[in-house]
């Protein structure tokens, strides 16, 4: 039946008929190539495609059907305004009951299910049963062709036009598919009448197919009225199955009720009061409980067939909605729902609750998987909300379109996301047209968006600078090319004269755009978004927003795209805060640093939505990377069993080259001058430092100074707490005085906990050499005590907090007194500087009584003289009431004397050594910058 009318049962098209089609056809493309005039051009072509539109009222007769009947037939068909079946349909009309009239409003539910959900026998029984379990008291049902058909029949048109016999296979392909589906489904009269049909269908689509075939051309109404054969097919058998379960069922073929106006654009719009009328006609003689609608197709004015374009089922079922005046649309898809990002690049992204209608309309245009803008547009006007479902997972909820969001959380401890959604668009290019000739002359940017249109190319996005200096806007990459000729082209004079400095083009750009209805007169959204863009080192090419401020826009370079989506993502709260983390220095301190991320991992994750992925642990010999993130519950195994040779360079370049994860940060847990050598590399390329090594910020004065300046001027973070005061927050206490505006006098401390070990056990008649070798046994001191008792360490970190204070001093600058005895600092081992150490003890023991006689105690500290500007590391005297003389163990002491605090400094004490006190200063500083980068404080 050719686009059958549901109230006619037409008889079986004899091959004769096949023939006159394509006789039809084929001398309707003749007639254009043999030169006949535009009349009878036009009037042939019509013809054709009304006869293909429109259903043949055939004769009952108990005979054949001759062709002089049906050459007759079409003569008098050829005067007819209008389709054959409408005369039928007309006189039952007139005899149908009051009782059979159309009720619009709250009675009717509206579902859509896609290609996918009727792709298989099996699938649309689950669709049918989804129908009959519905208890609106009357609901329509649009649907797609099955998954695939559409391209197949695409497919057909193709090959025939191209000659390729090819298409005869491939339409005995089409019929197979829906024949067995329909020998899956049905039974008895409901399969006799269905594959009847379908035969019928198939030959007449032989006939067009042949014709198109020895034409070498298919008109738009001939291709679409072949390609709407899909959803016939799936809507029949769809309503012959809900039927036999049970449900009072008809299915109707839009086409005989929807009526579009097409458009230049490759779109229709459609005309809502002749479609209402066409409905209440249709309706009158096939009420039912339960209609089966076919989607995507539609019917011209002249009752030509047509399609909807892109999306046309959904658009189908949007139209359908507002027709009924219905109390909702479900969209069925194979998704839980509009997600907040495309889950395949943000594997945190939600499902959203609540839509509103501007904000699925501004998420569906930058790409995201909504609703395409023009179906929103129907429901909108009648307040009919869009229900996104899930077929294959009916326990979710879905997604709802509605005019008004309603709070996204139950809980009221927790506020909606002020930004919705993010959405992005990849292949793009920027033109930006610039020169000083633009400003203030009317008409520039008509001409440019003229030249634009001129070539057919659909701008993304614009940007104008308040100057006028310059426009810059986006198109797809595809067709840069083409809009660059023409703009150079349509600007040449001005270009030559200088009025225009250039037409440049910016390539392999993508959009990023953040939705939420809340973005409206809030505060500090574009703020949020730009830094937490610029925390994760992404450079922004173009901004726009429209002053409905649903909707800000960015153009970014393409290979930054994810990385920037999972930024702002998890920036407002919508996911974690997600950190690639790599680890240099595998021994004590990155060990148990390494021990204590493993131990807090899960903590971090579901309380303060933090996930640090550690992907690389590299030593000095060996090296374990991973593209997920390493299993710290083993990684001692890992790293000795799937290591490999360690390679700075490509283990930097693997933890910072994950596009998924935005934000990267290395922790060197060395005390490897090398190793610090990179830090200038490592915050120019956006990755964050953590680090206890002191030999960046001690080292050459310049270097220091232009590492620092370097992280100033960037958004990446350089912390370094743990390299004076293990644990101890020394270098924050500081900053904190300095941003103040405190000015720094003095700040003196005992620095070392080995130091400050000894000292505190260097007591009564002890010997010096007696307690080193106890701290050396206890694990205080380095492996050779020497490192500690020369006092380059303590140096180091005299050096670092004059820096912080604003003091250039170079490491040499600082005089230090040596513990270590002058004969012994050559090259003796450890073994035989342990060995004669005793020889010296006499010399300190000396020290020591001298200031016992005075009430006093020895410490070994560091000092910062910042009023004459110079620093010292000496053994000092204090007296005994002192805080300096009140430390135990390994303890850290730390003064800080300034302005505010001149009477009595601000002292710092605690725990200043071991691994595990220090592995604890450099975790403080990962989880700060985490917060910084986004994650809740």
């Amino acid at each position: 039946m050719l686009g059958g009318c549901n109230n006619y049962q037409a008889q079986p098209l004899s091959l004769s008929l096949s023939r006159l089609l394509a006789m039809a056809f084929a001398s309707s493309i003749t007639a254009s190539l043999h030169g006949l005039s535009s009349n009878t051009l036009s009037r042939e072509s019509y013809t054709a495609s009304r006869i293909c539109s429109s259903p043949l009222s055939l004769p009952q007769s108990s005979g054949p059907v001759s062709k002089l009947d049906l050459t007759c037939q079409w003569s008098q068909r050829k005067s007819l305004p209008f389709r054959i079946c409408a005369s039928v349909a007309d006189v039952v009309r007139e005899t149908s009951s009051e009782e059979n009239q159309l009720a619009k409003g709250d009675i009717w539910s509206v579902h859509k299910f896609g290609g996918t959900c009727v792709g298989s026998s099996e699938r649309i029984r689950n669709v049918a049963e989804i129908i009959v379990s519905d208890d609106s008291e009357r609901k329509l049902i649009v649907v797609s062709a099955m998954s695939k058909v559409t391209d197949m029949m695409y497919d057909l048109i193709d090959k025939a036009q191209s000659r390729d016999d090819a298409y005869i296979g491939a339409l005995d392909a089409v019929l197979e598919k829906h024949k067995l589906t329909a020998l899956d489904l049905l039974e008895g009269d409901e399969l006799t009448h269905f594959l009847s049909q379908l035969h019928d269908d198939i030959n007449n689509l032989k006939a067009m197919l042949r014709a198109i075939y020895i034409a070498g051309h298919a008109t738009e109404s001939f291709a679409d009225f072949v390609v709407g054969h899909g959803e016939l097919w799936s809507a029949q058998m769809l309503a012959s199955l809900v039927r036999k379960r049970g449900m009072d069922c008809n299915w109707m073929d839009t086409r005989d009720v929807l009526v579009v106006n097409p458009t230049s654009s490759n779109q229709v719009d459609p005309d809502y009061s002749e479609s209402e009328k066409r409905l209440e006609k249709w309706f009158l003689q096939n009420s039912s409980k339960a209609i089966i609608a076919t989607g995507f197709i539609a019917s011209t004015p002249q009752n030509i067939p047509t399609t909807l374009k892109r999306d046309g089922s959904d658009f189908s079922a949007a139209i359908m909605g507002a027709l009924f005046r219905a109390r909702q649309v479900t969209i069925w898809t194979d998704v839980d729902g509009v997600y907040s990002a495309d889950p395949r690049k943000v594997s945190e992204a939600v499902v959203l609750k609540t839509l509103t209608y501007q904000e699925a309309w501004e998420m569906s245009y930058f790409g995201a998987n909504v609703l395409h803008p023009r179906t929103i547009i129907p429901v909108m006007q009648y307040d009919i909300p869009i229900i996104i479902r899930n077929i294959f997972n009916l326990s979710a909820p879905g997604t709802m379109i509605c005019r008004t969001s309603v709070n996204e959380f139950e809980d009221r401890t927790h506020l909606e996301p002020v930004v919705k959604g993010f959405a992005t668009i990849d292949n793009l290019a920027l033109v930006n047209v610039e020169g000083t000739g633009m400003a203030g002359v009317p008409g520039t940017a008509s001409a440019i968006f003229g030249a634009v249109k001129d070539v057919g190319a659909n701008v993304i996005m614009i940007s104008q600078a308040s100057s006028e200096h310059s426009v810059c806007f986006a198109v797809p990459e595809k067709e840069v090319k083409a809009v660059a000729e023409a703009l150079q082209s349509t600007f040449r004079q001005a270009l030559d004269a200088g009025r225009l400095s250039q037409v440049a083009v910016i390539p392999n750009c993508s959009i990023l755009a953040a939705v939420g209805q809340k973005m409206a007169s809030t505060p500090g959204v574009s703020a949020t978004l730009f830094n937490a863009l610029a925390k994760a080192n992404i450079n922004v090419r173009a901004i726009a927003q429209g002053c409905s401020e649903y909707n800000i826009t960015v153009v970014l370079k393409r290979e930054d795209c994810v990385r920037a989506l999972r930024a702002v993502h998890s920036r407002f709260y919508l996911s974690r805060t997600t950190v690639a983390m790599g680890i240099v220095g595998a021994g004590l301190i990155g060990g148990t640093l390494l021990d204590q991320l493993r131990d807090q991992a899960a903590v971090l994750k579901e309380k303060f939505n933090i996930d640090l992925r550690v992907m690389g642990i590299t030593g000095s010999r060996r090296m374990l990377l991973s593209d997920m993130g390493i299993d710290l519950s083993n990684w001692r195994d890992l790293l000795r069993d799937k290591g490999e040779a360690a390679d700075v360079e490509q283990f930097v370049q693997h933890v910072h080259g994950n596009h998924f994860i935005p934000n990267t940060m290395l922790v060197d847990c060395t005390a490897d001058s090398g190793i610090a050598s990179h830090y200038y590399d490592w915050l120019r390329r956006g990755i964050h430092i953590i680090t206890p090594n002191k030999k960046a910020n001690s080292g050459p004065l310049d270097q220091y100074l232009r590492l620092r300046a370097l992280q100033r001027q960037s958004y990446t973070h350089y912390f370094y707490e743990g390299t004076v005061g293990a644990g101890l927050p020394i270098i924050s206490t500081l900053q904190g005085l300095l941003e103040t505006g405190d000015k720094i006098l003095r700040i003196e401390g005992i620095f070392s906990g080995t130091l400050s070990y000894i000292f505190n056990n260097f007591l009564g008649t002890r010997a010096f050499s007696e307690v080193v070798m106890e701290a050396k046994e206890a694990g205080y001191t380095e492996p050779d005590p020497r490192d500690d008792l020369s006092g380059k360490d303590v140096a180091r970190k005299v050096i670092i907090l004059a820096r912080e204070s604003g003091l250039k001093l170079e490491l040499s600058d600082i005089p230090i007194e040596s513990l270590v005895p002058e004969p012994l600092r050559g090259n003796a081992s450890t073994k035989e500087f342990l060995q004669q150490l005793p020889q010296y003890d006499q010399d300190i023991a000396k020290k020591r009584q001298d200031a016992d006689d005075a009430g006093e105690v020895l410490r070994y500290v560091g000092v910062v003289d910042v009023v004459n500007q110079k620093g010292a590391v000496e053994l000092g005297r204090y007296k005994k009431d002192h805080p300096f003389a009140q430390l135990s163990g390994s303890d850290n002491i730390i003064a800080f004397t300034t302005e505010r605090y001149k009477q009595q400094p601000l002292i710092i004490r605690g725990p200043g050594a071991g691994a595990q006190v220090t592995a604890g200063g450099v975790f403080s500083d990962i989880l700060r910058l985490a917060s910084y980068l986004g994650a809740p404080s």
